[in-house]
């Protein structure tokens, strides 16, 4: 599996669900368009899921193909990818404020994702039990829009997946008015050195990891 990172809540994972030698499939996961000051993603998608239908995250048009669009809560199979949406708040206000988000959950080569989306509250004992067990987490860390750094350490600790991606965060070029990554590293404790724009990740790899940060890059 190849988990590739365009900023913002954006990955692109490439995968071949039934094994080798089978085509692989592109699943994209929360496009959005040129007003967060980023490069839309581009490319061939085959799915793409849809957190929340805000121009920063549902810009599905930039993506080439017929894709799958997947945008409301449910369980899904498609070309070999199961798929669990959950819904959720993109607020503390039971979504009065921002409205509301889907979690998705996404397996495929017997790894188990979890994208949290615009998550703007913490989880419940419910969505918990739900993504239990989870193996890598993208977890959104800046604030302002979704939950912060000190409330996304506590839904990691609640959780301790293998692997943790940070998203929706500042970096080099973005608009949007939400903090960086420092101070989630600098409570965390244990983010990578350097960051990363191509993750490759096999399911033994996972076998001796707990709760590693990975910090992506865009180049």
């Amino acid at each position: 599996m190849n988990i590739q990172y365009y900023g913002h809540s954006c990955f692109k994972i490439t995968t071949k669900p039934a094994g080798r030698g089978q085509e692989d499939v592109n699943a994209f996961i929360d496009p959005f368009d040129k007003s967060i000051g980023l490069r839309p993603p581009q490319g061939q998608a085959d799915i793409v899921l849809v957190t929340h239908d805000h121009p920063d995250h549902n810009n599905v048009e930039a993506l080439k193909g017929n894709p799958v669009v997947v945008n409301i809560p449910g369980e899904y199979s498609i070309k070999g990818i199961n798929i669990v949406g959950i819904p959720s708040y993109h607020d503390a206000n039971l979504g009065q404020d921002r409205g509301k988000n889907n979690i998705y959950l996404i397996e495929t080569e017997d790894i188990r994702i979890c994208h949290l989306g615009d998550l703007g509250t913490d989880l419940t004992e419910k969505q918990l039990d739900e993504i239990d067990g989870v193996d890598i987490l993208m977890i959104p860390i800046g604030g302002g829009y979704t939950i912060d750094a000190k409330k996304a350490i506590e839904i990691i600790k609640k959780l301790e997946p293998k692997i943790i991606i940070p998203m929706h965060y500042k970096m080099n070029g973005t608009t949007v008015d939400i903090a960086d990554e420092k101070e989630f590293c600098s409570e965390i404790g244990n983010c990578t050195a350097t960051k990363t724009f191509k993750l490759n990740i096999k399911k033994k790899d996972l076998e001796e990891k707990r709760m590693e940060v990975i910090v992506m890059s865009i180049d």
